[in-house]
């Protein structure tokens, strides 16, 4: 056996670095560990590195917004048309009006009748902006604030939100549906921009003050005008327009102004404010602002003497609608304003006098009769109807007695006994019934000299400022001059034949005449009075006063004719009446 050198040296065949794979350490086993993850870079440092990028998004994305947003405004601003206003929004009715213009009152479905803006005073027209929408002469049309409002209590199920601009108003009132949505509040937007853009100012403050509602019934200013002051709105005060102005806030609240208190001091304070804010705007003057008194309202509801006054009006409204030959029902809704004859006071100081008549209430008397009372005066050759009383309640008798009522003449038709009646008069000979108006217009006729003249109740009508129709008198002579002293002395001879107890008093009017003539007559004597006529004349007034009494019949809805009550006496009452009446009619005329 070899061994090695003792210098240490080793075998030359083998390397000294050489190792001998025998000899290495076997490599460590693989294990599954992951690698670490590198630390994550902070958010703010990947904001600030990303911020350029990020910025660029959302400024494509708004723009990619606003432009959509735009392109759909312009797109439904294009697509929406301005409707045509709601059918009810335009209908008008009709009104009736006395001698002197006095309202009487209405036919049609609405109280309302529309007014160019040229017949309504500028302040009034202030009074309603301040009231409403202070910047709507500068304004577009709608108010962003509103609308938001509206938007936000739609989402959120808040309360509904006032505040819309005039143009906005008239849009929801006349031409869109009452609804409360976001959709419908959208669409009102953009027709009152595009009605702000296509239509002027005036024209749509006229649109709105013709349609907003004031409470009392009143669609429109005019109607308003006439329910809360009894005048046209041309002739409003500075007062009475910013009242009404400071109303169409809460119209069903405020129209009880005048009869409630609490009501009225709260309009009150509106008024003052909106006063305040036209002389702050200079729409009225200092002086015109400390002169302002509250106005006095008509009262509300009305009284019993409107409801009366529907007898008037229903002759003048057949009148009316035979003058211009459409029908009554035409005519309700063709916005006319129909001029009448009546005198409105005298009308309604004979409601009073006839209501308590002394032969018994006029009404329900003893033992189921029904006391009746006509009264018509004429205007002795012309023909107009100056009174026209035709029953005591119109909504529980709507027959008009003065015009409709058969009532029995008796000796009352003496004295045309011994002429020769034909004729306008020869229905006189054929009836021993005639109503109060042909027996009042057969003694018309004997006051002018013997020229009778047809009775009317229609002066003229106008529709939208133009004057449609105009009456003018039918006369033609019944009488000659001896038959008219032959009638004369007949009711002479009639009048001092009764005895004193039951003669009407002649009354003296303010110019110091008295009635040519004045006698009571009728049907039945003594205890057994079926009908009394009382009737006064002189050139310028033919007064008639009838009363008569009916009881149930014994078919069902009918009547026949009973004995007037006779505590006191029914010529007493009948005379005494007459008298009455006749006395206001001509102090009443002295002073017109």
């Amino acid at each position: 056996m070899n061994r090695p050198e003792a210098d240490g040296s080793a075998d030359p065949s083998r390397s000294p670095t050489s190792v001998d794979p025998s000899d290495s350490p076997e490599p460590p086993a693989p294990t599954n560990t992951p690698t670490p993850p590198a630390p994550r870079v902070p958010l703010h440092l990947r904001l600030r590195r990303n911020r350029g990028r990020l910025l660029r998004r959302s400024l494509a994305a708004l723009l990619v917004l606003v432009v959509a947003l735009c392109t759909a405004a312009v797109v439904a601003y294009r697509m929406t048309d301005i409707p045509e206003p709601h059918p009810e929004t335009v209908t008008q009715s009709t009104v009736f009006v006395d001698d002197k213009g006095s309202y009487l009152g209405r036919r049609g479905p609405v109280d309302r009748q529309e007014v160019a803006l040229s017949q309504v005073p500028r302040y009034v027209q202030d009074a309603v902006i301040a009231a409403e929408n202070r910047t709507f002469r500068t304004d577009d049309g709608v108010s962003p604030r509103a609308i938001a409002r509206a938007v936000l209590a739609s989402l959120t199920g808040g309360e509904r939100q006032g505040g819309s601009t005039i143009t906005q108003q008239y849009v929801k009132n006349a031409l869109l549906s009452p609804e409360q949505s976001l959709s419908r509040k959208a669409r009102e937007a953009l027709i009152a921009i595009k009605l702000d853009r296509t239509r002027s100012k005036d024209a749509i403050l006229e649109g709105y003050l013709n349609t907003v509602y004031f409470g009392r019934g009143s669609a429109g200013i005019e109607a308003a005008s006439r329910n809360y002051f009894g005048v046209d709105t041309r002739r409003l005060t500075v007062s009475q327009g910013a009242a009404l102005a400071s109303i169409i806030n809460i119209p069903s609240y405020y129209e009880k102004a005048g009869s409630d208190p609490e009501v009225t001091a709260t309009l009150r304070a509106r008024w003052v404010w909106v006063l305040d804010a036209m002389a702050a705007s200079g729409s009225i003057t200092a002086k015109q602002r400390a002169d302002a008194a509250f106005p006095a309202f008509r009262f509300y509801p009305p009284g019993t003497t409107e409801g009366q006054r529907q007898y008037m009006i229903d002759v003048a409204a057949q009148e009316a609608a035979d003058r211009l030959g459409i029908t009554e029902d035409q005519l309700a809704r063709g916005g006319y304003t129909v001029h009448t004859t009546f005198d409105l006071s005298l009308q309604d100081a004979t409601t009073e006098a006839v209501k308590d008549l002394k032969g018994g209430k006029s009404g329900k008397g003893s033992k189921g009769v029904t006391l009746h009372a006509a009264v018509v005066a004429i205007a002795p050759g012309d023909g107009a109807v100056r009174l026209l009383y035709g029953g005591s309640d119109y909504a529980r008798q709507p027959f008009n007695d003065a015009v409709g009522g058969a009532v029995e003449a008796g000796s009352a038709l003496d004295p045309f006994h011994k002429v020769r009646l034909s004729g306008p008069l020869g229905a006189l000979r054929k009836t021993a019934a005639p109503t109060p108006l042909q027996l009042a217009s057969a003694y018309a006729a004997v006051a002018a000299g013997g020229v009778y003249a047809a009775p009317y109740t229609v002066t003229k009508i106008t529709r939208d400022g133009r004057q449609v129709y105009t009456a003018h008198p039918h006369t033609q002579r019944a009488l000659d001059e001896k038959e008219v002293f032959m009638v004369d002395q007949q009711m002479l001879t009639a009048y001092q034949q009764v005895p004193p107890s039951i003669r009407a008093v002649p009354s003296t009017s303010a110019d110091g005449s008295v009635p040519r003539t004045f006698f009571t007559a009728g049907a039945g004597g003594g205890i057994t009075r079926r009908t009394v006529w009382s009737t006064g004349l002189d050139p310028q007034l033919a007064l008639t006063v009838a009363l008569f009494a009916d009881r149930p019949g014994k078919k069902k809805d009918t009547t026949v004719p009973a004995q007037l009550p006779n505590d006191p006496p029914p010529t007493d009452s009948a005379a005494e009446t007459a008298a009455q009446i006749w006395q206001l009619a001509t102090t009443g005329a002295k002073k017109g």
